[in-house]
């Protein structure tokens, strides 16, 4: 079978950047299966390029908009949060570009809480794709006092069932004047007042504790316009 030379010098540099190709020319169908990566050139020029993040992959995440989420051990909170750097291949290919969104729950699990991811919305695309990745499971707790430093809970992602304990504890004055900034004075009069000495709660960063990785492989499509 003939290849001209400009066909043989795209399937070289395709090789040379460890993408393995399938190539599809008039009157022949290729196949062959690929580990990594699917690349179909049609007749003219390909259009996308299919990549495969295998499993494994760590995935760093940030949140924009709350320092720390606070749960009770047997809750679930829906959250989103962002990519923290870019995803590339060893070739130096963008797959997931840093400031795209994740949106999933942190969930009970073990004794403690992990972020599960459930959908991918890459940043400055169309693309929203089911992911199956999750984050390291977060054991650490804070028990909320008398004593307690009320930045704890300012600028945090707090679930209903946290949240309502914690109004609780803090007795007959609104619970949002603590999260407005009210001083230690103030907490600890709510706690005396609300009858309940103090509550344990998971406390997670979620700029260190929420980072995930992937339980199976993730397809992109790459767009190559």
């Amino acid at each position: 079978m003939f290849i001209s030379h400009r066909w043989q010098s795209r399937i070289a540099l395709l090789t040379a950047l460890g993408i393995t190709s399938t190539v599809a020319l008039p009157m022949l169908m290729a196949t062959q299966a690929t580990a990594q990566s699917r690349f179909y050139i049609e007749p003219q020029l390909a259009q996308f390029t299919q990549v495969i993040i295998p499993a494994g992959t760590l995935i760093p995440v940030e949140s924009d908009d709350a320092k720390r989420v606070i749960v009770t051990r047997n809750e679930t909170l829906p959250i989103t949060v962002i990519v923290a750097r870019d995803v590339v291949s060893f070739s130096g290919t963008l797959l997931i570009p840093a400031g795209s969104e994740i949106e999933g729950e942190v969930r009970p699990v073990n004794g403690g809480s992990q972020f599960v991811a459930e959908e991918l919305i890459l940043r400055d695309s169309d693309q929203s794709l089911s992911i199956d990745a999750t984050s390291e499971v977060v054991t650490k707790t804070e028990t909320i006092t008398k004593d307690t430093d009320p930045d704890l809970l300012k600028g945090a992602a707090i679930g209903a069932a946290a949240g309502a304990v914690l109004s609780e504890i803090f007795g007959k004055l609104e619970f949002w004047e603590v999260l407005a900034g009210a001083g230690l004075g103030l907490v600890t009069e709510l706690l005396l007042a609300g009858g309940q000495e103090d509550v344990e709660v998971v406390v997670i960063d979620p700029d260190t504790d929420l980072d995930v990785t992937l339980k199976s492989d993730l397809v992109l499509n790459i767009d190559n316009r």
